[in-house]
């Protein structure tokens, strides 16, 4: 039947023909004009992202030191990185720790500052703009300044709670617990206005009318807040939690300064990426280092995977 169709089929003239062939020259250069427009990206992407995760990939296989020649190992950097490295592991439970001290009390801070600029303050324009300045502010100022506010011996927080508590000085740099609080409250200090702001957008994309209709039902301030304003922002809420994940799973910037490249003499303040920068800038290890990137690439997925398993359950159940 299909061929009986074929031969009953009229031949394309010559101007069909020729009407195809230019729709087609202008469909290609339709789509070539497309790839040039976002090509510099494409350039740009493959010469400083792209090529420098395959290249850290293929150094990791390496015993390579900057200076030296390059020995193929294979597997051993994470064999090593497995079983033979307490230092990495440290490393893992310290970032996690300080994740969980900076992070949790930040978001409830941010959604707070979020609620009251919300409301109807008088200069509200000025404090909304002011929110916003720890995130831009130079973070080498920032932990110079926190540095002497967690000074050992004259620094703002010692005085408090020596002179005005009455309790014995503290060593903050020092003592494990103490430079990890006062670690986490950099992070949190620089991105409480950032969420907030985050926060603010998505409550005031609200409907007054829910909580009009709500007030005249008789519900309190309190269950708007539990039963409306927190449904309403629940995706700008896991938007926040992923973001600060992920941050704080790249924390380096802070513990550098208030500790040093090996994170205090304990190794109190030594995170993930700090650990990956000093093995590589002042081990020499660039092979070892490169396999961390890897493992710390592979928990920052692994953590993505959860927050989008939880998100989906959330929105499952509602």
């Amino acid at each position: 039947m299909e061929s009986r169709i074929e031969q009953n089929r009229p031949a394309a003239g010559p101007g069909q023909a020729t009407a195809q062939s230019k729709w087609r020259s202008q469909k290609f250069r339709d789509h070539l004009s497309g790839y040039l427009y976002v090509s510099p990206f494409l350039i740009v992407f493959a010469l400083f992202t792209l090529f420098p995760v395959l290249w850290s990939m293929y150094i990791s296989l390496f015993s390579w030191k900057l200076m030296g020649s390059k020995t193929f190992i294979g597997l051993q950097n994470y064999v090593w990185l497995f079983t033979d490295d307490p230092l990495f592991w440290k490393s893992v439970g310290n970032t996690f720790s300080m994740w969980l001290m900076g992070t949790i009390p930040q978001l409830f801070l941010a959604l707070f500052i979020a609620t009251l600029l919300n409301a109807n303050l008088k200069g509200k324009r000025f404090f909304q703009v002011g929110v916003i300045v720890p995130n831009v502010t130079s973070l080498v100022a920032v932990a110079v300044v926190f540095i002497s506010i967690f000074g050992a011996n004259y620094g703002l927080m010692n005085y408090f709670t020596s002179e005005v508590l009455g309790f014995e000085k503290i060593n903050w740099q020092a003592s494990y617990w103490h430079a990890q609080i006062a670690v986490s409250v950099m992070v949190i200090w620089r991105w409480t206005g950032y969420n907030a702001l985050i926060y603010l957008a998505a409550l005031q994309s609200i409907p007054q009318e829910l909580y009009e209709a709500s007030t005249i039902d008789g519900a309190s301030k309190f269950k708007q807040f539990l039963y409306i304003t927190i449904p309403m922002i629940r995706p700008a809420i896991i938007f926040t939690i992923i973001l600060s994940t992920i941050g704080g799973m790249q924390l380096f910037v802070e513990p550098l300064i208030f500790a040093g490249n090996t994170g205090g003499q304990a190794n109190q303040v030594l995170t993930m990426v700090l650990y990956l920068y000093d093995t590589a800038f002042a081990k020499n290890s660039f092979g070892y280092a490169s396999a961390i990137a890897w493992m710390l690439f592979v928990i920052i997925m692994l953590f993505s995977l959860f927050n989008l398993y939880l998100t989906r359950k959330i929105n499952s159940t509602t």
